[in-house]
């Protein structure tokens, strides 16, 4: 007697499922041995323009005590 297709599809689906993991474990392990840029953040000034450099910090004033 043949096996049913149903044992045969368990299998490829398992087999399909670990290629993928493997190969997103292999994309995982390059992207650690490349390492990552810091040089790839941008932030935003107060004009709506990209800059590599971070803003300023502000200095905040409590209007509650003023009343």
């Amino acid at each position: 007697m043949a096996k049913s297709q149903a044992t045969f599809m368990k299998k490829q689906l398992e087999k399909n499922r670990q290629k993928k993991k493997d190969e997103k474990a292999q994309r995982k392990q390059e992207r650690k041995e490349n390492g990552s840029n810091a040089d790839e953040i941008a932030y935003v000034d107060e004009f709506g323009n990209l800059t590599s450099t971070p803003p300023a910090p502000k200095k905040y004033t409590d209007d509650s005590k003023e009343n």
